[in-house]
């Protein structure tokens, strides 16, 4: 009889942000550990989300036992629906992160089988136990996953930073992982985010002081945008305008749904009578008014980027507001956010970010030191690196290779596809498994077609494409003669009354938004884009490609 392989193998996540996913097998048993995604590249031209391609669980669904998350953030849990459309088996997480995911399910009509789990249980599936251990990171019930082998134990640490004062008073559990470390630790699988941060990362509670002091200085209305999933911020911010005499309106469907299902599982405590209905905002008087708002990456038809061009129902701007972008700007998104900004200057608001402005953001994820306590407690035979691009994941191996003298016999860096092997013989890489990205179109289970140029191609060949022309002053944001829509290969050239209804739709988008709306390419963009493809869809049943034409004369 052979002997049996335990497999490490990474479906997503590594190499690259986003779409974290792990599988681990012994013998005829699989476990898979998160289902993330990640937002497209701005080439990917129709497509919503990517998700991993699952491909090799779908070859092997009969071995698969379970799916078991470590926390509620996209990047883990936002494929999720696309998993379970491909593999009935049972999830596992946290409260929070499994209301998350009845989230993403319900929108999907997809039925699963949770099961709720806390930080100290232990579940077995198969010959595989795994005890959830509390960690700390930038939303509530996070876990690292102690995994239980016949070939040995694997610490999955998931996203962490050392907090040991965090606002909800549970502290990083570093015991459990010295117990971990004392009992032997065959592989330590660890985030490196932050890796070429040195020293620590500063606890969620130091964020407070220059919130509320910004609060406190303000005169008229505060604006305050941070991730919906940031719980802790969310509960402090609520605290803030508590304080100081504020009460809080909720803007931002993200926003909504978050405070909604933290505040259910007791995890978000609001304050009496503190909250203000979105129509209530702008009546309320300004020096009293405090508002939670989504959209802190600046993007074009989030609640922050319509209030700050003027077109958001509930929320208008004015002189003498303060924003504050309590978040940090992540990479790629630079423009989308000082565009935002620079709308809110135009409004004469003070606006305050948390790449500019200290002590109003801190990560939640851990520097250098926090990585290396990590490593010296645990004490692996073998380390690998994930949660990162490629020069993160060499940079953490680095910090790693100083611990040789603590056991550490090897350190693996891999890749998306590449596995790792353990058996009598140690640890090794093994062959690649097939992998790659899933494009998702239009928050649908049907996959974008791998080769995007076929897709695009049969898109166009089954409902053709719409052209909507405008020409704007860029100067005044006024409309230049008269807006046009051009189609091909869509309906026949004698149907002029969906052409004709398809500029009356465009004339009316134009006529209701604001001329801050009007000079802001990527918003108009985005708002006629949505309004003619409902129009169209409900017309017509199809669903053409429409490429809005915008010039700025």
């Amino acid at each position: 009889m052979s002997e049996r392989k335990l497999q490490v193998i990474p479906l997503g996540g590594l190499g690259e942000f986003g779409m974290n996913s792990m599988a681990f097998r012994y013998g005829d048993d699989i476990i898979v550990v998160d289902a993330g995604m990640m937002f497209p590249d701005a080439e990917l031209l129709g497509v919503d989300i990517v998700t991993p391609d699952f491909s090799y669980l779908k070859e092997n669904k009969k071995h698969v036992r379970g799916l078991v998350l470590t926390h509620g953030h996209e990047d883990h849990i936002g494929g999720i629906p696309f998993f379970l459309s491909e593999l009935n088996v049972p999830v596992y997480g946290t409260d929070l992160t499994l209301a998350f995911v009845e989230r993403r399910l319900e929108e999907h009509k997809i039925d699963a089988d949770l099961h709720p789990v806390a930080a100290g249980d232990t579940i077995k599936l198969g010959p595989f136990s795994i005890e959830f251990i509390h960690v700390t990171h930038s939303v509530s019930a996070c876990c690292a996953l102690a995994i239980t082998t016949p070939a040995g134990v694997i610490i999955h640490t998931g996203d962490f930073k050392i907090d040991l004062s965090p606002p909800d008073n549970k502290p990083f559990d570093l015991h459990k992982f010295a117990e971990y470390g004392k009992r032997g630790v065959l592989l330590l699988l660890s985030d490196s985010t932050n890796v070429d941060r040195a020293g620590f990362t500063p606890s969620e509670r130091s964020v407070r002081p220059g919130l509320e002091e910004l609060v406190r200085n303000a005169d008229r209305r505060v604006v305050v945008s941070c991730f919906s999933s940031s719980t802790h911020r969310l509960q402090m911010v609520l605290d803030i305008a508590a304080a100081t005499g504020r009460k809080v309106g909720l803007l931002g469907r993200s926003m909504l749904s978050t405070t909604e299902i933290a505040h259910s599982l007791g995890i978000l405590q609001i304050p009496d009578s503190i909250l203000l209905r979105p129509q209530d905002i702008m009546l309320n008087q300004p020096d009293k008014t405090l508002v939670l708002i989504s959209g802190t990456q600046g993007e074009p038809m989030s609640a922050l980027s319509r209030a700050s061009c003027d077109g958001h129902k509930s929320l208008r701007i004015e002189k003498g507001d303060t924003v504050v972008l309590s978040s940090r700007i992540i990479p790629g998104n630079e423009k989308p956010i000082m565009r935002v900004i620079n709308h809110l200057a135009r409004r004469n608001a003070n606006v305050y970010f948390g790449n500019r402005t200290p002590h109003i953001h801190v990560s939640g994820h851990g520097a250098s030191e926090e990585l290396k306590i990590i490593l010296n407690l645990v004490r692996p035979k073998y380390f690998v690196p994930l949660h990162g691009e490629y020069w993160q994941l060499r940079k953490h191996i680095e910090l790693a290779s100083g611990l040789k003298d603590q056991g550490l016999e090897q350190c693996f860096l891999l890749e998306t596809g590449e596995t790792l092997v353990f058996d009598s013989k140690g640890g090794r890489k093994g062959d690649r498994v097939n992998v790659g990205r899933v494009c998702i179109d239009s928050g649908s289970l049907d996959d974008v077609v791998e080769d995007l140029v076929i897709r695009d191609r049969r898109h166009l060949a089954e409902d053709g494409f719409v052209l909507p022309i405008i020409a704007i002053d860029k100067l005044t944001g006024k409309l230049e003669g008269r807006a046009e829509v051009i189609s091909r290969g869509f309906i026949a050239e004698d149907n002029k009354e969906v052409i004709a209804g398809a500029r009356k739709i465009l004339a009316k988008t134009l006529e209701t938004s604001s001329a801050e709306e009007r000079s802001d390419v990527g918003v108009m963009q985005e708002k006629i884009r949505a309004d003619l493809k409902r129009y169209l869809a409900k017309e017509t049943q199809r669903r053409p490609l429409i490429m809005p034409v915008i010039l700025e004369v």
